[in-house]
């Protein structure tokens, strides 16, 4: 069986379209050898998934579109034919509409097995069946696809399937397999196309889904990861392709995080601007974050009656008076600190705001503005305009929804039709308008900077993170940001970094993580990269 490809690179589809037609019109493949090649891929990924299918006869149900999707399913259909399998296969649409390969491998399933058509309107017999075979529509769709069979699939795709030894089968479960991405889903933007007034089923549409040559955008974005259930990337002899520059690529394990001999100025001091008493523990919780990270010092800037509480509950972070924005000023004369944090439970008020204004106007050192300040942010459009690219912005959706109502609006729409609007655009755009790097939070967090640079850090598949849904964390997340920022990383860099780091360390802790097990459990995620690294 073949390795899967890795995950680094994503593709949109007008991407990968061409990637292909690239191929075919320099001789190296023909679009037959891709569609050949792809259900063969699909079979190898079934049998390395359950190795009990490889073992014996089954039954499977193909589902066929009238593109080369379609085209894909009839090799699949073939191929388990030629291995004992019973395959029954329906085509949507006429054979005489197929794209030209589409229709060769029709042919050759013809001459095999019959072809039955694929009624919309009517529910799918799935008696007997072991295995359902999604290639009905694959990246190219561009319309929403109401399906009453589809209901039944998701349902079936909901129940899991132990993968390895399976004792499953026959008869016990069914297994759905998605053929490059299951039927409904835009490639380009993880979204479900729909209608206004039609129901579409969510959640799971696949055990296993299999694409080629890269991962689409779609697989990691909005609701793509829960739809596919496990992802494999097969290779279809595309390798001499060159990927799209610069491309959009998930986030990375970060490298120069080791530290150098020198003294704790070397590595940055971090001031974190806390809130009133009694508020206190975003801050506190984002202190800590950056002093783990590895900033040389980390200073919290707190209202002075909320002094004796912060000293109550740190150590090694300092604490500094800072009453007001003059006081603020006075912290920022020290040329040392060179990363600045503010929002972590700060507060909406006067003097708030009047810090915010202070710290956008400080050219000293770069800056990460979260929670409560953005929301003083959204509220002032002269603190928008004085963003600089020094910036790192940190909304969850609501946060970013009042930072940039239009574009929100446009992400929530309706996806009526491909390529819907993504996460992914939503967050060049913002990073575009607002002139410095935004880190839109989410299991598919999207790092964006002005330039239309762009990383996705996920938080699904064998990355999936569900612990890290708990009170502090975005703060932690910020703290981690501006640490990295205080060592000298750029701001985006940091946010990548931060945000991969984030993952991995909710992930090294697992069930019953708290905000505060955060900064605790980053040295071992440290210690294997850095390891790893040696």
């Amino acid at each position: 069986m073949s390795e899967s490809v890795d995950f680094g690179v994503l593709l949109g589809t007008a991407e990968m379209r061409g990637i292909e037609q690239s191929a075919i019109a320099s001789g190296a493949v023909t679009g037959l050898d891709l569609m050949e090649r792809a259900g063969r891929g699909v079979v190898e990924a079934m049998f390395d998934q359950w190795p009990a299918l490889a073992r014996a006869s089954f039954r499977t149900l193909v589902l066929c579109g009238p593109g080369n999707n379609g085209g894909d399913g009839f090799v699949i259909a073939r191929i388990l034919r030629q291995w004992g399998w019973a395959v029954d296969l329906l085509l949507l649409g006429s054979p005489d509409r197929l794209p030209p390969d589409a229709r060769v491998n029709h042919d050759r399933w013809a001459r095999i097995g019959p072809v039955g058509r694929l009624d919309l309107s009517a529910k799918l017999d799935l008696g007997g069946v072991d295995v359902v075979i999604d290639a009905v529509f694959g990246t190219g769709l561009s319309r929403p696809f109401e399906f009453d069979g589809l209901a039944q699939i998701a349902q079936v795709a909901a129940r899991d399937i132990p993968a390895g030894e399976s004792d499953h089968w026959p008869g016990k479960r069914i297994a759905v397999v998605a053929v490059d991405i299951p039927s409904g889903l835009c490639a380009d933007s993880g979204r479900i196309l729909r209608r206004a007034g039609r129901a579409v089923p969510v959640g799971r549409r696949a055990h296993l889904t299999v694409t080629f040559h890269r991962p689409k955008l779609g697989h990691f974005l909005a609701e793509g990861p829960e739809s596919c259930g496990r992802l494999v990337v097969k290779p279809i002899g595309l390798e001499t392709q060159p990927d799209p520059e610069p491309g959009i690529r998930l986030t990375v394990p970060p490298g120069g995080l080791a530290k150098a001999s020198g003294h704790k100025y070397r590595h940055g001091h971090a001031l974190i601007l806390g809130g009133p008493a009694g508020r206190g523990g975003a801050a506190r919780l984002a202190a800590r974050a950056a002093l783990r990270i590895g900033a040389g010092l980390v200073t919290i800037g707190s209202p002075p009656e909320a002094m004796a509480e912060n000293a109550a509950r740190l150590d090694a972070v300092m604490l500094r008076p800072v009453k007001d924005a003059v006081e603020l000023n006075a912290l920022l004369e020290d040329p040392r600190i060179n990363a600045l944090c503010v929002g972590p439970g700060l507060g909406t008020g006067a003097r708030e705001r009047a810090l915010v204004a202070a710290a956008l106007a400080h050219r000293g050192a770069s800056l990460v503005l979260d929670a409560d300040a953005l929301t003083i942010l959204a509220a002032d459009g002269r603190n928008f305009a004085a963003l600089r690219p020094d910036c790192v912005l940190t909304p969850h959706e609501g946060e970013f929804a009042r930072l940039f109502p239009d574009i929100a609006d446009r992400l929530r729409a309706l996806p009526e039709q491909g390529p819907a609007y993504s996460r992914l655009e939503a967050a060049r755009e913002a990073a575009r308008r607002a002139g410095c790097v935004v880190l839109l939070k989410g299991e598919d967090t999207i790092i964006a900077d002005p330039s239309g640079r762009c990383r996705i850090n996920s938080a699904s598949y064998g990355r999936a993170a569900p612990w890290l849904a708990t009170a502090g964390s975005g703060d932690v997340l910020a703290g981690f940001v501006t640490g990295l920022m205080a060592r000298g990383f750029d701001p985006f860099d940091a946010a990548c970094a931060g945000a991969w780091l984030h993952v991995e360390a909710g992930r090294a802790f697992g069930p019953g993580l708290i905000a505060e097990d955060l900064p605790e459990t980053l040295p071992c995620v440290l210690r294997r990269l850095l390891a790893q690294a040696a």
